[in-house]
């Protein structure tokens, strides 16, 4: 079976840029109702993924005082990013290998042959395809 079968496109996809404030990936991220997005870059490559953890390891910092302060200005959500959660897989990926990353992964980043971001395929995805459709 080909991926893109269960792929949700980019323009359907929640996604920050990498260049997005801190401020603003975390009001989107909480607008969005999900707990992870994957983060592309301005020229539309895969950089990695941000969750809501991420932002508040990187808000608390190595120390948690009584009078924490949050200065979110001039932080980037590349600051925050992890490379390593979700790797994606280009569309050219067997769907078993997709299949065995869902049990790990909320969602799977998919990318061109170029690292070109061009959506994800989710759990529901795979549960929609394989177990509804069939």
């Amino acid at each position: 079976m080909n991926i893109a079968l269960c792929l949700t496109p980019k323009c359907n996809v929640t996604f920050l840029y990498s260049d997005t404030t801190l401020q603003q990936g975390m009001r989107k991220l909480r607008s969005s109702g999900f707990s992870a997005v994957p983060v592309i870059t301005k020229d539309g490559l895969y950089a990695g993924s941000v969750s809501e953890g991420d932002l508040l390891w990187h808000l608390l910092g190595d120390r948690v005082t009584d009078n924490l302060t949050l200065d979110l200005s001039g932080k980037l959500v590349s600051d925050v990013l992890n490379t390593d959660r979700n790797p994606p897989v280009p569309i050219t990926a067997r769907m078993d290998d997709v299949l065995e990353r869902s049990l790990k992964q909320n969602f799977i980043p998919v990318v061109d042959d170029r690292g070109v971001f061009i959506g994800i395929v989710t759990r529901k995805n795979i549960i929609d395809r394989y177990v509804l459709k069939n």
